[in-house]
């Protein structure tokens, strides 16, 4: 299947911002009056299986004709909870942004995020899936007229008889990529797959230091980012009105919950 590419950015509806199972209420697109809605909650939240802590981020949508800037939510109450039984109950380090003090990431162990702000509750679930390594990177050149363009090639195994799903982003010169793109394996299962990372009107140079992130996600994780790219315009002819992305939080809250497995590599482009 052809990766998905789509620009990682605030959106009017929603946004979020890269970190580094059970979709439980609320996989439904829910439509907004884009010049007069009331704000609504916008939940961004990570957690995998590197060394912690995690960061909560809290915002507010703003209407279609206001500036572009999305106030912080402060004062909530948040519990990061497995499983296996163990808790976390986040700190508030900046307005709007939660950090997480013990909790660890652990493939194979579900997640429950607990958002309690303004009077209403917010709940997601996500399961984190096992690991899968890279194996390589490589750099491919395409020659467009008189014009070269430079990207990477991600080869890695995928694993076998299961139904997985991969997010890769791209942190370059130790700047995360506007581009992210995502990839399933309905017609590779088990097999050796190289993925393209490829965006238009984008070039990686000589001497660029890229790290290539690959998040194995869930099912209801991979709609949200897929469903993203739909509400910010970029889905081609067939893509649907503007709408927000599906979420894996209740009560109609914006955003993602993603337990991700992460593995990395990196390269300098010659």
């Amino acid at each position: 299947m052809k990766i998905i590419p789509f620009i990682n950015k605030k959106i009017t509806l929603c946004f979020f911002v890269l970190m580094s199972l059970l979709n439980i209420s609320c996989e439904k697109v829910v439509s907004i009056d884009l010049n007069s809605s009331s704000p609504h909650i916008v939940i961004e939240a990570t957690i995998s299986d590197q060394a912690g802590p995690y960061i909560v981020q809290l915002s507010q949508t703003v209407n279609f004709d206001q500036t572009n800037t999305f106030p912080p939510v402060s004062g909530a109450k948040i519990i990061l909870s497995d499983n296996a039984g163990n808790l976390d109950s986040l700190i508030e380090t900046l307005p709007g942004n939660y950090k997480t003090s013990t909790i660890q990431g652990v493939p194979g162990r579900t997640y429950t995020l607990t958002v309690n702000t303004g009077g209403n509750k917010y709940v997601a679930v996500s399961t984190m899936p096992p690991p899968v390594n890279i194996d390589f990177l490589s750099v491919q050149v395409e020659t467009f007229g008189r014009n070269q363009t430079k990207y990477i090639n991600v080869n890695f195994r995928d694993s076998a008889n299961d139904k997985n799903y991969y997010r890769f982003v791209e942190v370059r010169n130790g700047i995360v990529q506007k581009f992210t793109f995502l990839y399933d394996d309905r017609l590779q299962d088990g097999g050796s797959i190289t993925s393209s990372l490829f965006a238009d009107e984008d070039t990686l140079n000589t001497g660029d230091n890229v790290l290539v992130l690959l998040q194995c996600i869930d099912k209801n994780v991979y709609n949200y980012f897929r469903t993203i790219r739909q509400a910010s315009g970029n889905g081609g002819p067939q893509a649907a009105s503007p709408a927000n992305p599906i979420s894996n939080f209740s009560n109609d809250a914006l955003g993602y919950f993603n337990a991700c497995a992460v593995r990395s590599k990196l390269i300098v482009i010659p």
